[in-house]
């Protein structure tokens, strides 16, 4: 590492708190010199965190106008330079850039032999584990895959936001002390999480997020056409609270026309969907028989009563 106390010691010798100075007052043990490359929504926050918590973001590799604006609002006393550069300067990197772009990077960086020898290098995606990093953990690197479970818009409340929050952890067995102090110093909950397992991990936390929201939205846009006014206001109440079951009661939580096997119901469903929404049907067959099984399982549901129910889904499928 690069810095006097080395990455190892994120926390100092004398525990969590840090040692006492010598009229008692708290003093940051292992202060790192911390780099950005893609100071995007989920970097910026990540880094004002890092600084929040005493360490300092001296350099930023920023491509867009926006990216260097933001970077430079954030951080003013960091330079915008080159990723090597970047690099070579400090002690940790933060690579923040959209997935797709990890691989490539990573490939120019060991290919051009960029000096990351004692550096901790940790990426943000949800979708890697350290594999990705394997070119430059060839050359010295220090490989780390923190990937916070928030979504990040941008706006001021993302760094509350954090406060809490899980970040989904890869590391060699070495420096998982490392991986673990950094989060809990950015205010979140480390959960390891093994190479092989983090396509399960991102596809469960993808499924959970990403497709809740163009589930409500859709459901929004059928109130609307239905007449009413304030959509999210009529699904605001009910959504808060079927999302609290389900985290609280698991399966016990399932309610509605699928759990109770009112067949009846479903194929009236299925029926308004064709005329008014048929781009939806499909959808709703998927998550009606994802619902049927579970709550089969879980003794919620008869079998007679889920074979009425995969009866009439699976006539709207043909």
């Amino acid at each position: 590492m690069n810095s006097e106390s080395g990455a190892h010691d994120v926390h100092g010798p004398d525990g969590p708190d840090g040692p006492k100075g010598a009229n008692g007052a708290d003093e940051h043990p292992a202060r790192l010199r911390v780099g950005i490359i893609g100071p995007g929504r989920v970097g910026v926050a990540l880094g004002v965190a890092l600084t929040r918590a005493g360490h300092e973001v001296t350099a930023v590799a920023a491509v867009s106008d926006a990216s260097v604006r933001r970077a430079r609002h954030h951080f003013a006393g960091a330079r915008i330079a080159e990723p090597a550069d970047v690099i070579a300067s400090a002690d940790l990197v933060l690579l923040t850039m959209p997935d797709d772009a990890l691989p490539g990077l990573i490939s120019g960086l060991a290919a051009t032999r960029a000096t990351v020898t004692g550096r901790l290098l940790a990426h943000t995606s949800g979708r890697y584990g350290t594999g990705v990093l394997e070119p430059v953990t060839r050359l010295g690197a220090l490989p780390l895959a923190l990937h916070p479970v928030m979504t990040f818009t941008g706006r001021s409340d993302d760094l509350q936001r954090m406060r809490g929050i899980s970040f989904g952890i890869t590391a060699p067995d070495q420096l998982r002390p490392v991986a673990e102090a950094l989060v809990i110093e950015m205010g979140g909950e480390p959960v390891f999480i093994t190479e092989e397992n983090r396509g399960l991990y991102h596809a469960a936390l993808a499924s959970a997020a990403n497709h809740l929201v163009a589930l409500v939205t859709e459901s929004c846009d059928l109130l609307q056409a239905a007449g009413a006014a304030d959509p999210a206001r009529m699904l605001g109440p009910l959504l808060s609270a079927a999302l609290d079951n389900a985290l609280r009661l698991g399966d016990a939580g399932l309610t509605g026309p699928v759990a109770r096997g009112d067949a009846g119901t479903v194929a009236r469903h299925l029926e308004a969907l064709r005329d008014a929404a048929p781009e939806a049907l499909a959808v709703y067959i998927a998550l009606a028989r994802l619902t049927a099984d579970r709550a089969l399982a879980a003794g919620l549901l008869t079998a007679p009563d889920a074979e009425r129910l995969l009866d009439v889904l699976s006539g709207a499928a043909l």
